[in-house]
């Protein structure tokens, strides 16, 4: 197991250097001067100012010197200052970072409790009119893109064009839970369901092939041979050898939930790391860009490298 684990890390490790490669490169080769585009370029600016900003940035460096700076900075937490929050990048992150990761924990909660329920229901009742409902709803929730769903959801429970009746729902906005939890937690509903939904279709088909497949394999016939109750073998049986992998499934798309948040937060105007990667990239700010997704890459490798530890404890065979 620790071999295993070490190795995992070393997975990780590297694939967190490479993201810190890939930004750092792609936003050299982004064409014209980043700090004339920071400023504006369409207006003349003071020569000494640019030059005090390049110099602040260390864009006077050599590349391979300025490469060195983004990894010492990224090791030390010092990412530099952002123009546009006139704070340290580090902090104007982790200011966002505990509300992009509340979204993405809750979406993934829902998600769980709707996709394993519904695909065991769908397996059971293979073939059924309800079988056929909830394949559909999946083939329909996974080809909807998260940002259309997100508006249909204001069009319905917020703005109630309907006409249904139903309990409106704020459309966007933020309420710190200290201010007040209970609106705190409205406001996080519309998103948190928006975001839940393509990760949800996933676990429902995915819960259900594994059910059926299990459902087939011989363990069960002998089991029913010698009399086990139908509900002992679905619960202690089938549905235990199912979740494995189904688990892997959560695991691969729980790291996609972070880069989902981009599209979530921006429609309902919800004040994560997403919300704040976009204004870096409206106001040019390349310290903060570079520092937005840096992390979100980061969360989302660790978050597979934790699945991955748990699915090696679950199922020995994976190490």
């Amino acid at each position: 197991m620790a071999k295993f684990m070490a190795r995992r890390l070393g997975i990780a490790a590297i694939q967190i250097l490479v993201v810190t490669t890939i930004v750092f490169v792609l936003l050299h080769m982004m064409p014209g001067d980043p700090v004339l585009t920071m400023l504006g370029s369409d207006v003349n600016h003071d020569p000494a100012v640019v030059e005090a900003i390049r110099e602040e940035l260390g864009l006077n460096e050599s590349i391979p010197t300025q490469y060195f700076n983004w990894i010492k900075g990224i090791a030390t937490g010092n990412m530099g200052k952002s123009y546009s929050e006139k704070i340290p990048v580090m902090e104007a992150i982790a200011s966002r970072i505990p509300r992009t990761l509340e979204l993405a924990f809750f979406a993934l909660l829902l998600a769980c409790l709707i996709g394993i329920p519904l695909g065991v229901i769908s397996a059971i009742k293979r073939g059924s009119i309800v079988d056929t409902l909830l394949t559909m709803v999946a083939s329909l929730g996974i080809s909807t893109p998260v940002y259309v769903l997100g508006y249909l959801l204001v069009m319905v429970f917020a703005l109630d064009v309907l006409k249904l009746g139903l309990p409106k729902m704020p459309a966007s906005g933020y309420v710190d839970i200290s201010r007040n939890a209970a609106e705190h937690y409205r406001r996080l509903i519309l998103p948190t369901v928006t975001l839940s939904m393509g990760l949800a279709v996933s676990i429902i088909r995915m819960t259900r092939s594994s059910m059926l497949e299990s459902m087939s394999g011989d363990y069960v016939i002998a089991l029913r041979a010698k009399g086990v109750k139908r509900r002992k073998i679905l619960s202690k049986h089938i549905l235990r050898n199912s979740l494995i992998p189904v688990i892997t499934v959560i695991g691969l798309q729980a790291g996609t939930l972070i880069g989902g948040t981009v599209l979530v937060e921006n429609v309902f105007n919800w004040p994560g790391l997403s919300t704040l990667l976009v204004k870096a990239i409206n106001y040019r700010d390349y310290p903060l860009i570079q520092g937005c997704i840096f992390v979100m890459a980061s969360m989302a490798i660790l978050t597979n490298l934790s699945v991955d530890i748990i699915y090696g404890v679950l199922d020995p065979r994976a190490r």
